[in-house]
């Protein structure tokens, strides 16, 4: 297979179009046209499907760009770092985080990391949601106790576990009793086992709020609102100075966040440079550096 007709048909599936591909790379649409026709003659494959107005990657060429683009970038950064003499973090790296960690945590650890590797462009998305790092062009996603995978390896990073936490104002029910909620998600009842210090304890609760953010459920949990589940990272420091008081741990509630990426790519400097960067920030992945971490 010729690379370079490879590279170029690469070009155009990422840019969507001949002319685009043509402008952002300074080639011409015409040599840029022929190099993918003799590519699909070589394979004996249709790659695009030629309309009028637009330019559509048929079933053979979607799967052709998705398992080629990557180890083209990856053949480039060797290039470069053998003809550097080293291995330098350098490029764009694209990275999806989940939101509380974005929310709490991600800032400072993406000004860190650009301050220790100023060649390296760093995007960070913000989502919950499953993606596909191949098809969305991401180098590596930190998602929270991820089904197994076996298009993708990591590392889990960083530990956590849920506690039931509430004001100092908010007295405790009786047992049959329940105890008014802040609940992240859906709003019926719910009973919470929990591990308290006198041993395994049931805690009903009947929301009276329902909100989308673990940072918006924290902030009412402190105005003294409700009873409500949490990271123990996120309200380490209320429960320190007593602005909060600890009813329990979840029990089965431990959390682990994960840096996960595809396991058929070689691994580039500049993710191994950035799950290194988590390492020396989180040495021990414990809550409690993560709270020294998000601060107050």
């Amino acid at each position: 297979m010729d690379l370079l007709a490879l590279a170029d048909f690469n070009l155009v599936a990422r840019h969507g179009g001949f002319g685009k591909a043509a402008r952002a790379a300074g080639r011409s649409k015409a040599t840029l046209s022929r190099r993918v026709t003799e590519l699909e003659a070589a394979l004996e494959l249709r790659l695009f499907e030629r309309g009028a107005r637009n330019l559509k990657l048929t079933e053979e060429g979607r799967a052709l760009h998705e398992r080629t683009a990557a180890l083209l970038t990856e053949l480039d950064e060797t290039a470069a770092t053998i003809a550097s003499g080293a291995e330098k973090p350098r490029g764009r790296l694209r990275i999806s985080a989940p939101l509380l960690l974005s929310q709490t945590a991600m800032g400072k650890i993406a000004a860190g990391f650009a301050l220790k590797y100023p060649e390296v462009r760093l995007e960070i998305t913000t989502e919950d949601r499953a993606v596909d790092m191949i098809e969305e062009g991401y180098d590596l996603v930190i998602r929270v106790n991820p089904d197994p995978d076996e298009t993708l390896v990591g590392r889990a990073f960083l530990h956590d576990r849920l506690v039931v936490v509430a004001s100092p104002d908010l007295l405790r029910p009786a047992a049959d009793i329940p105890a008014p909620g802040v609940v992240r998600g859906a709003s019926n009842r719910q009973t919470w086992n929990v591990t308290a210090s006198g041993g395994p304890a049931t805690i009903r609760i009947e929301p009276v709020l329902a909100l989308s953010s673990l940072i918006m459920v924290r902030d009412a949990v402190r105005a003294g609102v409700g009873v409500a589940r949490l990271p123990i990272s996120l309200v380490s420091h209320d429960l320190a100075d007593g602005t909060l008081l600890h009813w329990g741990d979840i029990e089965g509630s431990e959390i682990a966040l994960w840096a996960l990426y595809p396991s058929r790519r070689l691994l580039s400097a500049r993710v191994r440079a950035f799950l290194d960067f988590l390492k020396q920030v989180f040495p021990n992945g414990t809550p409690d550096e993560l709270a020294g971490y998000i601060g107050r």
